[in-house]
């Protein structure tokens, strides 16, 4: 994301979702984030192709070189899934906000819980109450060297 640099907690999330995320996503209803959200789809599409390769290949450049492509296809519906469930969830200014902060916080993560639920078919809100921490261990990132946020702690909001 060229406005602002990604977050360092935030990769192993969109790596994780733009490896999982397949399915192509319905269409959103429009808000007036949307249209500028959809301007910033080709620098997230980018950011999305970028980590998916460097957390999948784990350091390997052969490997890497074989990702790119897989992952560029992923990053696509993973991009769209991201921006529909900002703009449906209404919490647009506050992912726009995060962004340009450089941070991963509540309103990213409520958006992220959402992608992942659509790939599973659950229920929007139904990970609403699962940390991300154990989400990215569930999904291989139990072994990364990456910070993965904080979030709030057992019984916290």
């Amino acid at each position: 994301m060229a406005l602002a640099p990604c977050p360092r907690h935030l990769p192993p999330l969109l790596a994780l979702a733009a490896a999982a995320l397949v399915s192509a996503p319905a269409p959103a209803a429009a808000s007036l984030l949307g249209p500028m959200l959809q301007l910033l789809r080709p620098q997230i599409e980018h950011r999305l192709a970028k980590v998916c390769v460097e957390a999948a290949a784990g350091g390997n450049p052969d490997l890497e070189r074989t990702l790119v492509r897989p992952c560029r296809q992923l990053a696509r519906p993973t991009s769209q899934c991201l921006i529909e469930e900002t703009d449906r969830t209404g919490r647009g200014l506050g992912v726009v906000t995060e962004l340009l902060a450089g941070r991963f916080g509540d309103d990213s993560e409520v958006v992220v819980k959402r992608c992942l639920a659509r790939l599973f078919g659950l229920p929007a809100d139904s990970l609403n109450e699962v940390p991300l921490r154990a989400l990215a261990r569930r999904f291989g990132n139990a072994n990364s060297n990456r910070v993965l946020p904080a979030g709030p702690g057992p019984g916290e909001p």
